[in-house]
């Protein structure tokens, strides 16, 4: 699913700071999903096995996502496997309670080379 998701033009952000691993643990793995932030919603597809990492992408990329599905889905409207419908996953964006910190995905708020970086397994 990463590779499509690249494709379609989601940019991978590797959950590497405690902050960053937590918060893609707030996410159903192997599930797109979206979270509000200033510019509008941010789809996400967390794959903690993969890659220890948060997919993140704009309307745009989602759309491009969807059209990049197979004909046979398109005409069928099933869903692809691991894209649920937007209803879905925005009952799943209100049922989550915890906040979506943005700045914990910011560029500034990586850690310096003498403060621990968080992996999955521990640390180094």
């Amino acid at each position: 699913m990463g590779r499509r998701l690249s494709e379609a033009g989601f940019v991978a952000h590797v959950a590497d700071t405690t902050a960053r691993y937590a918060m893609m643990n707030t996410l159903a793995p192997g599930e797109l999903t979206y979270r509000p932030s200033s510019v509008g919603p941010v789809y996400l597809y967390a794959d903690p096995i993969g890659c220890g990492c948060v997919y993140m992408g704009s309307p745009t990329a989602y759309n491009t996502l969807l059209a990049s599905a197979p004909t046979t889905a398109r005409k069928t409207r099933k869903p692809i496997e691991g894209v649920p419908e937007i209803p879905a996953m925005a009952a799943e964006n209100r049922r989550d309670t915890a906040a979506w910190d943005w700045s914990a995905w910011s560029p500034n708020a990586d850690p310096g080379p003498n403060q621990p970086r968080h992996v999955i397994g521990g640390y180094w």
